[in-house]
């Protein structure tokens, strides 16, 4: 009898090493298990054009942004991103619309045996299923997130159009290096030969690593924040009004981003920056085309969880930025909306290093400490108490909805209420989103 959808995702989960649930150990430090599995395949990520972004922050939006760019401009657009959210699905798309579930099944079907011959990891076995799909499908392009670091990541067997890494910070110390410079030279193993490369921001203290790899490479590179600046950034709607001026060409344009979080201003120049190269090697993206992409990101890719309203009463606004970065940026956010009180809804993996996390954190907020139903994750306790050491008052709860619950029940007009911390926190949110609203 045909196995359901739920029974295929529950044998992915329950049988091979996944991150998100077991680590580090889940990580293999080569890509010889995506080479066999995709040559068994016939190699379907060399049947269709792709665009390869890495990065620390920022790469799925990016990924999400030049999507909806390139479905605007008449392009059949793959994306695969990860971690999902909700549903599985979410990590495969064509035009926005998530890989069926009778394709999921059959692919586990078919290849069943390869699976269990190979031993892939989760992701190396979701990658070669993107490819699989998105060659199959015949897309024009697909955009393909890294996965983690770049150098040894399971996309990198691509040889892609275009490589775009969007910033450099710590995250992921353990695998990838306790210094930028050891960081960055990971993110710059997606670097291929003859192949253009945008960097979106340059960060003078380890440029030279892209700028070095590059000239081996013979690969074409561009800096977006020596290109472009964003001189005004201001909140409209469910987006950003963001004026950007190019340096070279000395001139300005206007563009709605359908995504309201502060630091997509950083993301935007090194999309219009890979778009700008795209249009260098004749793809053809016209100008409304583009503000179109831009404005109707989430319509278009479905993207979810990048400072993501919730609800209005109460104001409830989630965002899965995680790591030391992600969290500063998270906060000049919070920061930019007005509100009269803070509650922080928080949680995290205990293999993170929050002691760069938690000094950022406002200490006239209320917290509510939580866990999510991950064997990941840090115990509401634990958290709390480490947090309580910078000053950080609340209370530990079960559950994130039951953390959620309570800051609703503390909430007062004018207040604000924030979800975040980690990927998984956010999920689950999401899951409760008819409940929350």
């Amino acid at each position: 009898m045909k196995e359901t959808y739920k029974e295929v995702i529950a044998y992915l989960f329950a049988r091979l090493p996944m991150f998100t649930r077991d680590g580090a150990s889940a990580i293999k430090k080569d890509i010889d298990n995506t080479v066999r599995f995709c040559q068994a395949l016939g190699n379907p990520h060399t049947q269709f054009k792709s665009i390869h972004v890495a990065g620390t922050n920022g790469k799925g939006s990016t990924s999400h942004l030049l999507a909806s760019v390139l479905a605007s401009a008449g392009y059949k657009t793959g994306l695969y991103t990860s971690p999902h959210l909700v549903d599985f699905r979410e990590r495969i798309r064509i035009d926005g619309e998530m890989i069926p579930e009778e394709n999921v099944i059959d692919f586990v079907d078919r290849h069943r045996s390869l699976i269990e011959e190979i031993q892939p990891s989760f992701f190396e076995v979701t990658v070669a299923m993107a490819f699989d799909y998105f060659a199959t499908e015949q897309v024009d392009v697909a955009l393909i997130e890294v996965g983690l670091g770049g150098r040894l990541d399971s996309t990198n067997i691509l040889l892609p159009e275009l490589c775009v890494i969007t910033n450099i910070g710590m995250d992921h110390t353990d695998l990838l290096g306790n210094t930028l410079a050891e960081i960055a030279a990971e993110k710059a193993g997606i670097i291929k030969p003859g192949v253009p490369v945008v960097v979106s921001e340059r960060d003078e203290t380890i440029a030279h690593i892209f700028e070095q790899k590059a000239r081996e490479m013979n690969a074409p590179l561009r800096f977006a924040s020596s290109e472009l600046t964003v001189q005004t950034c201001e909140h409209s709607g469910q987006g950003l009004l963001v004026t950007v001026a190019d340096n070279i060409r000395h001139q300005t344009k206007d563009l709605y981003v359908g995504l309201a979080g502060h630091y997509q201003q950083k993301n935007i120049l090194g999309v219009l920056t890979a778009v700008d190269e795209l249009r260098k090697r004749n793809w053809t993206i016209g100008t409304e085309q583009l503000c179109e992409g831009l404005a109707n990101v989430t319509r278009n890719t479905g993207l979810q969880g990048r400072w993501q309203t919730l609800s209005r009463d109460p104001l409830i606004v989630c965002d899965t930025g995680h790591n030391e970065d992600g969290i500063r940026e998270v906060l000049a956010t919070i920061w930019s909306t007005p509100h009269r009180k803070l509650h922080i809804v928080i949680g995290v993996m205990r293999d993170k290093d929050i002691s760069h996390m938690l000094p950022q954190l406002p200490k006239d907020a209320v917290y509510y400490y939580c866990s999510p139903a991950i064997s990941r994750a840090m115990l509401a306790t634990e958290l709390k108490d480490k947090a309580m050491q910078y000053g950080l008052k609340g209370m530990a709860y079960p559950s994130v909805s039951s953390a959620v619950l309570s800051a609703k029940e503390a909430y007062q007009e004018g207040d604000l209420i924030f979800v975040g911390g980690s990927n998984f926190v956010v999920a689950e949110v999401l899951k409760d989103y008819s409940d929350i609203r």
